[in-house]
């Protein structure tokens, strides 16, 4: 499994090599994971002597791609996103530019690279779990290593990565994402701290601060702040340590945060979540604005814990997309993104294979009314459809339960 994901990336990495000192345009996405990816990634190319262009995206939608591959000569690489939609890649790159795909989300492969362009990276082609075993941030991590072997510095950042998308078994990191761990506690990097029920990863690098602490500092930033240079402070924060601006652009996005989570709480328990059979759903509309759509699946985790959610039906929730993207420019609107969540009790029948998947569920429905999809998991997922097909898309899904349950 790993051999085989580090062949592919050699070969990428060849490949790379055949265009020293190029322009990359580099496409993070705006969480943790996200923004640990792109500041390995961009650490381990300025070294490696490229020229990189760097650009988060709350996630890689067709209008921006539509905009990016009308270029020809160029190099991309995705990182945290663009997995699964590898196939599309290839479509509209038409072996024009050298494309590169680090993800961890369920992906689909496009075959011989060097007949299209386009290297798809994602370790869930190569056997591991990108939900459980190995986040983007590792991923990149693995490639920048390959790269320049002094990118073995940069293994904190990783570990911090995973540790931001939260994929633990019995409070632990396991997989590759535990293996990195421990090579960046040897090389004093990160200390680990055990106990009874759980690990604790303590950066060295960042005055001993907690990863789970520090992930909410870059969740907050990346996400909420997403439309005022959060991101941009958000990777200083990866490369140089927490400031003075940053601490106090935190606060404020984190009252905005708290603003607007309290009032939509208080709005649906005074007011009901809608429900179907086997989902629990609202819809923000715009009333989230000016904080990033990654807001809307946040808030489904946050609303996981409270009284009137159902612990045996999924949660998804609606907020309406911008028609500006930060660093692409307009691409239209019109559009809805969905974020779906799973209580704890059903989780566990997800992961025992009682219960059907988000990936197995969201994606499905969401294509039969023309959607977009890309970077879901089995216990999170997201994607984008046509406003006011909302209802729809649940019947869609239900469609998909009650066939299932058959």
């Amino acid at each position: 499994m790993l051999d085989a994901l580090r062949n592919a990336m050699t070969s990428a990495v060849a490949a790379l090599g055949a265009r020293p000192g190029g322009e990359i345009t580099l496409f993070h996405h705006n969480d943790t994971d996200g923004l640990c990816s792109g500041a390995i990634l961009l650490q381990a190319l300025t070294r490696a002597g490229f020229k990189v262009k760097r650009i988060c995206l709350e996630k890689p939608y067709p209008g921006v791609l539509e905009k990016v591959f009308r270029a020809e000569g160029r190099i991309y690489v995705f990182a945290d996103f663009a997995g699964r939609i590898a196939p599309q890649l290839v479509a509209l790159n038409r072996n024009r530019n050298l494309v590169l795909v680090l993800d961890h989300h369920a992906a689909d492969a496009v075959g011989d690279p060097e007949q299209h362009g386009v290297y798809n990276l994602d370790p869930e082609l190569y056997g591991l779990k990108g939900d459980r075993d190995i986040s983007a941030s590792v991923t990149c991590y693995l490639f920048a290593r390959l790269l320049n072997a002094a990118s073995e510095d940069l293994a904190g950042l990783a570990v911090l990565g995973a540790v931001g998308d939260r994929f633990f078994e019995r409070g632990r990191l396991v997989g590759i994402n535990s293996r990195v761990a421990k090579e960046a506690a040897s090389s004093g990097l990160l200390k680990i701290a055990t106990d009874a029920n759980e690990e604790r990863y303590l950066l060295t690098t960042h005055d001993g601060v907690s990863c789970r602490e520090l992930s909410v500092y870059l969740d907050t930033l990346g996400a909420v702040g997403y439309y005022r240079g959060g991101p941009d402070l958000g990777l200083q924060v990866c490369l140089e340590g927490r400031t003075e601006a940053a601490d106090r652009e935190n606060e404020k996005l984190s009252r905005l945060r708290t603003e607007h989570f309290r009032r939509e709480t208080d709005c649906l328990e005074r007011e009901g979540i809608r429900r179907s059979n086997h989902i629990q759903w609202f819809d923000l509309q715009r009333r989230f604005d000016p904080m990033g759509v990654k807001m809307v699946g946040i808030f489904c985790d946050h609303l996981k814990s409270r009284h009137f959610i159902r612990e045996d039906q999924y949660i998804a929730g609606f907020q309406a997309l911008p028609e500006e993207v930060p660093g692409i420019g307009r691409i239209g609107g019109g559009q809805v993104k969905v974020s779906m969540r799973v209580p704890e009790p059903l989780s566990q029948l997800i992961r025992k294979g009682k219960a059907l998947g988000l990936y197995d569920l969201l994606p499905p429905a969401t294509e039969v009314l023309g959607g977009f999809s890309d970077a879901c998991h089995s216990l999170s997922a997201a994607t984008t459809i046509s406003a006011g097909r909302e209802e729809e898309l649940i019947a869609a899904m239900e469609e998909i339960l009650a066939a299932g349950a058959q």
